[in-house]
């Protein structure tokens, strides 16, 4: 076995959660689902299929917004996105276009528009995406190569923390949850694209690419 974001083989057993076995990397410090144990594909889209994220709700509003200030107030104007895993309610697109930024919304399973994924951008969202990721360290070098230089990329996502107890955390719980991220682990990925990194909040990570020299 070895690590889906970094590819070290330095694994360790972690945690047994919900009759799940979840392991640990050394290198990048990610913690991931057994990938045996993943839900076959038809039961992980059925289970996305009971997601109700409404751009009119105003708690889903809210919460989006921690993500969405601050992204927006290092953005210059006209700047053009995309939300990467938007979902079939494209919650993002929604919300920024009402302050002036256009955005398209990518997802595999409800807006699988491929053509998206060969240009650039002036930013990504990832909301409530990345830990869903089989294969992060393919994903995470899809979106590098999607971001113009000096881009943003801003994820939401739980952050596993260095006091918590894993099997008591309701994130596992989710079977389509499959990859866990420390604050060390997005920091590894900010030195290994060479990014600039923030935590404006608890569970949101903003990445800036470096300017082309």
């Amino acid at each position: 076995m070895i690590c889906p974001l970094c590819a070290s083989p330095q694994i360790k057993s972690f945690a047994q959660a919900h009759g799940r076995d979840y392991h640990d990397c050394a290198e990048c410090r990610l913690v991931f689902l057994n990938p045996g144990q993943r839900l076959a594909l038809e039961d992980e889209v059925a289970h996305y299929r009971t997601h109700r994220n409404d751009a009119s709700d105003p708690r889903y509003r809210a919460f989006l917004s921690r993500l969405a200030e601050p992204l927006v107030a290092g953005l210059p104007p006209g700047a053009h996105g995309l939300d990467y895993g938007s979902g079939s309610a494209r919650p993002l697109e929604i919300m920024l276009g009402e302050v002036g930024f256009r955005m398209a919304s990518f997802d595999p399973f409800f807006h699988p528009a491929q053509e998206l994924l060969s240009r650039r951008y002036h930013f990504i969202t990832c909301t409530e995406t990345v830990e869903h990721f089989h294969h992060p360290g393919e994903e995470f070098a899809l979106l590098d190569r999607l971001l113009e230089p000096g881009g943003w990329l801003g994820v939401m996502t739980e952050v596993l923390q260095p006091d918590q107890e894993f099997t008591g955390w309701w994130y596992p719980r989710d079977p389509t949850h499959v990859c866990f991220y420390r604050r060390e682990t997005f920091d590894w990925i900010a030195l290994q694209f060479g990014w600039r990194v923030d935590y404006p909040h608890r569970n949101v990570v903003l990445f800036q690419k470096r300017q082309a020299e």
